[in-house]
């Protein structure tokens, strides 16, 4: 499972062998939640939280706008759409 991204200790994944629509895994702390993208223009959408506070998912959500291009990009290359 690749890290594409590492933020405020959490790991942000994309697992190659998922499914679309394009989307991330930000894992850490013993917790993690799911954000669906929307590539390429955004913005990234919480669709799963499995233990992360509303304030802690507000950072993750304004690093992953910040981080959109290159997200994308990388889930690009992995999958090869969007």
């Amino acid at each position: 499972m690749p890290t594409v991204l590492t933020m405020f200790g959490l790991r942000v994944v994309i697992y190659p062998n998922d499914h679309r629509p394009a989307h991330v895994h930000v894992q850490g702390k013993g917790y993690e939640a799911v954000f669906h993208l929307n590539c390429p223009d955004g913005p990234p959408q919480l669709r799963e939280n499995y233990g992360f506070s509303q304030r802690e998912l507000g950072k993750i959500a304004a690093a992953l706008v910040k981080n959109l291009a290159l997200l994308c990009a990388q889930w690009r290359g992995i999958h090869g759409y969007f």
